[in-house]
């Protein structure tokens, strides 16, 4: 059985506790507020001793049955969680699961703790035999369209609230970052009393932690606004990520949006272009819904010169001069990613 994240309190509270739970995310913050809520319902019922088994890539899996069928003095009920780090435990390691999983008895409650899987692996036998017997709690990211949401319900948590532009300024100093961002919350929670707080009040004590992903940069210059654009690679360059990584990610987009382009005039739409398969070569990497939207104002030819001055911006990563453009090849990416925007959002 699969649940979602908010539903996991009522679950718990209701009961009667599954044998399994599975809970797999790449959010390490909402992963963890997860298993506390499962080991705390296990404890009101009962299982009172805790074994954790750490299953990396050495991991001896008879030790997951040996561990499963061993006799406590001390406490007849049992936790025992299974963190598995890589979200692939090999053949042995996926049939020491599914034999796991079909396990019987009622004294033994198990926790498997995973990343999110990839759509081939969800499908393993594996994988759905942990879903089918026990409860499987999937945690999607917390994008940054949903940063401002969030960190209002935290702050409600702790009785207090800002406004839209106050949580704007917070999502972008935490973003990508949610354990820091908790303990950023939390900070407002002991230094302010209960109650709205100002934007000065927040300024001033939220520090800039976020972290920035190079595979939300296509989203970005479709979607986003100038200085988001700004700061992402600004952030991007200040945490190290190679330049040639991102050059690549943007020429990518742009040769997916140019070819997309043709099959849409050829086939007389984004949706038969989208049903035109492989011959218009990869998606893409923003989310479907955006390009469809923005696909009508972008033309071929502006598309093709981004991508001309993509080549011109490897160039000079490679230290070549290029006639009438910079020598700082950061900022000439930021000047076609802040092109494409603009191409994206004419006016």
């Amino acid at each position: 059985m699969q649940i979602r994240i908010e539903q996991l309190a009522a679950h718990l509270q209701r009961g009667p506790l599954a044998r399994l739970y599975t809970v797999s995310s790449d959010e390490a913050l909402l992963a963890l507020e997860a298993q506390d809520a499962i080991r705390a319902a296990a404890r009101r019922n009962g299982f009172a001793e805790r074994e954790v088994l750490h299953a990396d890539s050495r991991f001896d899996w008879s030790q997951l049955t040996r561990a499963a069928s061993g006799l406590s003095l001390f406490a007849p009920r049992r936790m025992l969680e299974i963190r598995l780090p890589g979200g692939k435990p090999g053949k042995t390691g996926a049939q020491a699961l599914r034999d796991h999983a079909r396990g019987k008895g009622d004294d033994l409650l198990s926790i498997v703790s995973l990343p999110r899987l990839d759509r081939a692996t969800r499908t393993t036998e594996w994988a759905e035999t942990l879903q089918a017997e026990g409860v499987w709690i999937e945690i999607p990211r917390v994008e940054r369209a949903q940063l401002p949401e969030w960190i209002a319900g935290r702050l409600a948590r702790q009785r207090q609230s800002a406004d839209p532009k106050t949580l704007e300024w917070m999502a972008d100093r935490v973003e990508g970052n949610l354990l820091a961002a908790h303990q950023e919350i939390g900070k407002l929670g002991m230094l302010y009393e209960p109650g709205p707080l100002q934007f000065e009040q927040v300024r001033a004590a939220v520090f800039d932690v976020a972290r920035f992903d190079p595979s939300s940069l296509p989203a970005t210059m479709l979607g986003g606004d100038p200085a988001r654009i700004r700061r992402l690679l600004a952030g991007l360059e200040a945490e190290g990520e190679p330049l040639p990584l991102l050059l690549w990610i943007v020429s990518e987009e742009l040769r997916s949006l140019l070819r997309l382009k043709q099959a849409a005039e050829a086939r007389h739409g984004y949706g038969g272009a989208r049903s035109g398969g492989r011959s218009w070569g990869p998606r893409s990497g923003a989310p479907a819904a955006m390009v469809e939207r923005v696909l009508p104002r972008l033309g071929e030819s502006v598309l093709a010169e981004l991508l001309a001055r993509c080549a011109e911006v490897d160039r000079i990563v490679k230290g070549l001069r290029v006639a009438g453009r910079g020598d700082d090849p950061w900022l000439e990416l930021t000047d076609v990613a802040l092109a494409l925007h603009a191409a994206a959002h004419p006016g």
